[in-house]
């Protein structure tokens, strides 16, 4: 009775999906991140009051952040 009841456990627990690992593993920017390639962004576009004012947001925002380091930097400003 008990490899019966195994056999029905095995049954009914869940398949897991046999896709292979991706190429490219996938990561989420953190803020201060994308607040530093907007700053990028900006820069490229010649939009030089915008990309002043991301990066001071993200210095007041995110202070500690290595993003916020070069955003110091870039500003002209020392910690």
């Amino acid at each position: 009775m008990k490899p019966l009841l195994l056999a029905g456990l095995l049954a009914l627990a869940p398949v897991q999906c046999g896709s292979s690992p991706r190429d490219r593993p996938e990561f989420e920017d953190s803020p201060a991140e994308a607040l530093w390639d907007l700053s990028e962004r900006f820069e490229t576009a010649g939009d030089d009051a915008g990309r002043t004012r991301t990066l001071e947001y993200l210095v007041e925002r995110y202070p500690s952040s290595r993003f916020a380091e070069r955003a110091r930097v870039s500003l002209g400003r020392s910690r």
